[in-house]
């Protein structure tokens, strides 16, 4: 099993991630409120999406990467090696997550003399506070909305990818840099488009652990949060996502692609 695109896709979601930290976290708190725990989570999430994807679609098509551009795979085959990828990385990302989520969320004021300390004083003790308080089980609360969620849209997140590739690409040649950046932008757009919806639904089962449980699951958080807010609360954040996905995902096409290069 080739081992650069795991590495490749470590790197370049070290970079995507410094790119889009602010974006992601203005959604909630400070620019950069709690980014050394992702740097290295989400390095890790990204160097199992990308690694996988690329050897699933070797095992599909028997091609390697440096001769999908002379010899392009279906985009069917394209869907399932991402779907494949998003499905095994969502359980690697689920407890990750779940920790970013909660210390983005976090409202108490850092511990300040005489004032109340905060709920989590970072990674570890959010980790260690989670399972102690909610067991095991705890960790991967907002799991089954996450692989919902990364599935179908890594799916869609490399046909998009390919598509445009292909189509400003020259047959046999390889995309230039330009192209890369704009079809890695679009397809972080358009995969964050068909996610935003489970994105909301998986935030607020995330932070359902922290009080009462309100939610009894995927469908019932669902149905619950459109009889309170309508539909309209699907698309909640859709315009930061947006734009936190173009320069995330084409700084983070553009990085992988040149360091398979450099390796091949």
């Amino acid at each position: 099993m080739p081992v650069e695109e795991f590495v490749a896709g470590w790197v370049s979601g070290a970079l995507g991630l410094v790119l889009g930290h602010p974006f992601d976290t203005v959604k909630l708190l400070g620019f950069f409120k709690g980014m050394s725990f992702p740097i290295a989570s989400i390095a890790l999430v990204n160097s199992v999406l990308f690694g996988v994807y690329s050897n699933s679609l070797l095992a599909l098509t028997a091609t390697s990467h440096q001769e999908r551009w002379a010899q392009p795979p279906s985009y069917t085959h394209v869907f399932i090696a991402g779907c494949t990828g998003g499905f095994l990385q969502a359980y690697f990302l689920a407890p990750f997550d779940l920790i970013k989520v909660r210390l983005q969320n976090q409202t108490e004021p850092r511990a300040q003399l005489g004032g109340p300390p905060p709920r989590y004083r970072g990674p570890m003790h959010c980790a260690a506070s989670i399972f102690q308080k909610e067991g095991p089980r705890g960790l991967f609360q907002g799991a089954w909305a996450l692989t919902l969620r990364d599935t179908p849209t890594m799916g869609i997140y490399f046909v998009t990818y390919e598509v445009l590739c292909r189509q400003c690409t020259p047959e046999g040649q390889n995309p230039s840099s330009a192209t890369v950046l704009v079809a890695g932008g679009f397809a972080g757009i358009t995969s964050w488009v068909a996610a935003t919806p489970l994105d909301v639904i998986k935030s607020r089962m995330q932070m359902d652990g922290l009080k009462r449980r309100a939610y009894q699951g995927v469908l019932d958080c669902m149905v619950s949060s459109v009889r309170q807010e309508g539909l309209g609360v699907f698309f909640r954040g859709i315009t930061i996502n947006s734009a936190r996905a173009f320069p995330v995902n084409a700084v983070t096409f553009l990085s992988y692609e040149y360091l398979l290069r450099w390796w091949g």
